[in-house]
């Protein structure tokens, strides 16, 4: 699995033109499910999610974690993190789990997460989303579990 985390001051995510999920301070999440990931690597890479330091100490050094600051996460699927871009220039996808895995898998990673933090939001997986952010930083790291 893939996550591309970013410290947000806030996001969101909008379908068909109304917003589905939304939060203040927090991290965006934007998540990938390949062929060979599992329930376990599903919870491996929410764990890392949560306790990821990337908020400032007292001391402005990133040494807090999302669960250290009880702040928000908005989780999006986005199957194109596992595109494979070695070659040509069009995408290949065969990275990425196919949907009823990649979906299960997603829904296990936002379960997870549920279990530590008070606020999740998420978007819709297989739909088509508009998402919004002010990276906050910027802070941006790709994480694999």
């Amino acid at each position: 699995m893939i996550a591309l985390i970013q410290r947000v001051t806030e996001a969101s995510v909008t379908i068909d033109g109304a917003v589905y999920g939304q939060i203040r301070r927090g991290l965006l999440v934007l998540l990938a499910v390949q062929p060979d990931d599992t329930g376990a690597t599903a919870a491996r890479l929410a764990e890392r999610v949560l306790t990821y330091r990337v908020f400032p100490d007292e001391n402005d050094r990133m040494n807090r974690s999302l669960v250290d600051e009880g702040l928000e996460l908005l989780a999006v699927p986005q199957f194109t993190l596992a595109a494979d871009t070695r070659k040509g220039t069009r995408a290949s996808f065969t990275r990425a789990a196919p949907p009823e895995v990649g979906k299960r898998y997603f829904d296990q990673f936002v379960t997870e997460c549920k279990k530590a933090l008070p606020t999740v939001e998420t978007g819709v997986f297989g739909a088509n989303m508009k998402v919004k952010l002010v990276n906050d930083g910027p802070v941006t790291f790709w994480l694999e579990a």
